[in-house]
């Protein structure tokens, strides 16, 4: 009776229309196929979405990326879920890699919505049992979804690549503003014990995107310098933060990113702004015009394969950061 039961886990793999490249990785990485469905939009914007095969009893894994036009990506996400739920799916989670609305998870003035709370709640009503997401832009939205939130890190990856190409001689490491000085500490361990140091900006809280980065907080003379942060959208802050550090006598600045958002004029920015490297992972997707000389792109299917892996066979995802996520 008891083979009988275990035989009756299954676990299918939906894939988003935003990235399937990303979609097709990780399933080659688990071994199975993305289940087959129909999407298709009307005339007037609305989506529809139908899938090919059973999914009833199903441990569903519900993967869509949120690069522009965010808005549709994030609506198609929701249809998927309350698809699987109205066909009987036994458990679903969503796999969201880069989280949409993560920027707005506080009010900083009256009369200002907290968008990433709400993000938690449509997915909830829709249906998701719970979140795997990646370097959300702060540790706290874990605590808007009402339910289990596995937070993976990117750094592992990132941090290996750069000690691979660039040691650990002689680097520092960078954040670009002081409330990324915590993550920049984690890389600092990794990096064999780096030095840190961090760009003080402000912010014009009425302009979007705007930031007038002003000096170097640490020595980073004479160092190659890794300039981290969660997401790059329209490169202001880094090429900002990459220019100080040049002037503050700085040898080498690589950035490494989670999330390459890459809004416009976010290429042409990085491309020229002095980077020797900006090494972002596939979150997002990356198109040839986002693509620029000095980019190196890492795919971050690997990790959200083996997450997927132990949510499934009800394992440890503490596990695969040695116990310290």
């Amino acid at each position: 009776m008891s083979d009988w039961i275990d035989n009756q886990k299954n676990l299918m793999l939906f894939s988003g229309r935003a990235h399937p490249e990303l979609a097709q990785e990780v399933a080659a990485a688990l071994g199975v196929e993305v289940a087959p469905q129909t999407a298709r939009d009307f005339a007037n914007g609305e989506i529809f979405v139908r899938f090919e095969q059973s999914v009833r009893g199903c441990d569903a894994f519900v993967l869509q990326s949120h690069p522009a036009p965010l808005n549709k990506w994030l609506m198609e996400q929701l249809i998927m879920i309350d698809a699987l739920k109205r066909g009987s799916a036994k458990r679903i989670t969503a796999v969201v890699p880069f989280y949409p609305y993560a920027r707005q998870d506080k009010k900083h003035r009256g009369r200002e919505p907290i968008s990433a709370r709400l993000i938690a709640d449509m997915l909830k009503t829709a249906g998701a049992d719970r979140i795997i997401t990646v370097d959300l832009h702060t540790d706290q939205i874990q605590g808007f979804f009402d339910g289990p939130v596995d937070h993976m890190h990117a750094m592992g990856q990132l941090a290996d690549y750069v000690k691979e190409n660039y040691g650990t001689d002689n680097v520092c490491v960078v954040s670009p503003d002081a409330g990324r000085v915590k993550v920049a500490e984690k890389w600092a361990d990794a990096l064999d014990g780096a030095p840190l140091a961090f760009v003080h900006k402000t912010r014009d809280p009425n302009v979007p995107n705007q930031v007038k980065s002003n000096r170097v907080v640490g020595d980073v003379k004479g160092l190659t310098c890794v300039l981290i942060d969660d997401m790059i959208d329209t490169g202001g802050t880094i090429a900002g933060a990459v220019n100080v550090l040049k002037e503050a006598g700085a040898k080498d600045v690589i950035i490494a990113t989670t999330h390459g958002v890459f809004s416009d004029p976010a290429a042409e920015r990085l491309a020229t702004c002095g980077a020797r490297e900006v090494i972002a992972t596939n979150t997002l997707p990356i198109p040839p015009e986002k693509q620029f000389d000095n980019l190196t792109v890492l795919s971050i299917a690997p990790l959200l394969a083996r997450t997927i892996r132990e949510v499934f066979l009800n394992g440890s995802v503490t596990s695969l950061f040695n116990g310290s996520a």
